[in-house]
């Protein structure tokens, strides 16, 4: 009960000092429209971010204090709030490169991008990078169980290894670089696969219509109606015995059956964009010259429905990626001798009981979500870019 009553008194005095703040500014400001015309409840959001920013600073103090238990307890927080600092930091400084560095074209579109999309970009840009040369950058194999080094380093206590080893002496890092060839590499295959087959069924629904567009809405229809993960597991279960009897790596069983079923939403925003599009004259006057159906498809509809498409696309890879994580963690995903952060943090969870006493243990499992989450959170920044840039709506 006192929880609530502290609860309830917080937020009254939060609305008092809302007040104050708006009649207060009204006063100072020779009531300026700014004042005059904010809703009350901006003037109490206005309050709470400036709390919460107070209480920030205060924690990242506390995480720098001498006393270990004190630190200990607002380690993550401070983590976090040094990692979003260095983020931005970083993402302003590529979008100030991005403004005086490249073609014209370019120039002009980090003139206009926001800090978050640049932010998303970078991070895109980085990640890339690491699947792409992944067996250049990693100082170690995947699956390499290196001779003669301890099990289970702490991060930051051998130079060698800076984030540590695994239970079974495998480098961390290399096998955090190689997740995103795996992981990310794998998950952007099978969201084109996705796309290839949702964009081409629901284009030809669209177009073709009648008989033939009935019975792929309703097919689709019956396939979303059950919840996306756990049909995915529940075919990658009977996947799993029939990959070793068939030979096949269940890891080409686990693309074939997250395309399909992610495929189910690009079939209907494919069908929707491209039945909007099929009654423009345009198409009529293609129809009138003989076109046929795959020029109609590839040369009419699809350059007049990128823009959503990309857009879908970024949202498409960030369900697929999760989905495969989440595979992955409950040990039907990438198999192993393959690195992937949905095993990393599988493997790793233990540590999480080390965070009281040694809170810098207890990232190990942190780095491969770490990773998950920076990934999902960039995309969907430059994903809400293009949508705002192709919607023509203005900051």
């Amino acid at each position: 009960m006192s929880a609530v009553f502290n609860i309830a008194l917080g937020i009254a005095l939060i609305a008092a000092l809302a007040w104050v703040f708006r009649l207060a500014g009204q006063k100072v400001t020779g009531n300026a429209p700014r004042f005059r015309d904010m809703p009350f409840g901006v003037a109490f959001g206005y309050i709470l971010g400036a709390l919460v920013l107070v209480w920030l600073i205060w924690a990242f103090v506390q995480s720098r204090s001498a006393d270990l238990v004190t630190a200990n307890k607002f380690f993550f927080l401070g983590l976090a709030i040094k990692g979003f600092l260095l983020f931005a930091a970083a993402a302003w400084v590529f979008r100030l490169l991005g403004r005086h560095i490249g073609t014209a074209g370019t120039r002009k579109l980090f003139r206009t991008i926001p800090l978050t999309a640049a932010f998303g970009i970078l991070v895109i840009i980085v990640y890339a990078i690491l699947a792409i040369f992944a067996n250049v950058i990693a100082p170690h194999g995947q699956d390499e169980i290196l001779q003669g080094v301890a099990a289970n380093i702490i991060p930051g206590s051998d130079p060698d290894f800076p984030l540590g080893t695994d239970q079974i002496g495998r480098d961390i890092l290399s096998r955090l670089i190689y997740g995103a060839q795996n992981t990310v590499g794998i998950a952007f295959a099978t969201t084109l696969l996705a796309f290839f087959i949702g964009g081409s069924l629901g284009f030809l629904a669209a177009v073709v219509g009648g008989w033939t567009d009935q019975i792929l809405s309703r097919g689709v229809d019956v396939l979303m109606a059950i919840p996306s993960l756990i049909f995915a597991l529940l075919l990658m279960t009977i996947a799993s015995v029939w990959s070793s009897r068939l030979g096949i790596p269940l890891t080409v069983f686990m693309v074939l059956i997250i395309a399909v079923i992610d495929s189910t939403r690009v079939f209907r925003l494919a069908r929707a964009v491209g039945q909007n599009i099929v009654v423009m004259d345009y198409i009529e006057a293609a129809k009138l010259r003989g076109e046929g159906m795959w020029y109609l498809v590839f040369k009419e509809i699809l350059p007049n429905a990128t823009a959503p498409l990309l857009a879908e696309f970024g949202l498409r890879f960030c369900f697929v990626f999760l989905t495969i994580a989440a595979l992955s963690f409950l040990g039907v995903g990438i198999q192993p001798p393959l690195a992937d952060w949905g095993t990393m943090v599988r493997d790793l969870a233990a540590f999480i009981s080390y965070a009281q006493f040694a809170p810098l243990v207890a990232t190990l499992p942190l780095l491969a979500a770490g990773a998950i989450a920076l990934l999902t959170v960039a995309v969907n920044f430059v994903v809400d870019w293009m949508l705002q840039k192709s919607s023509g709506l203005k900051e």
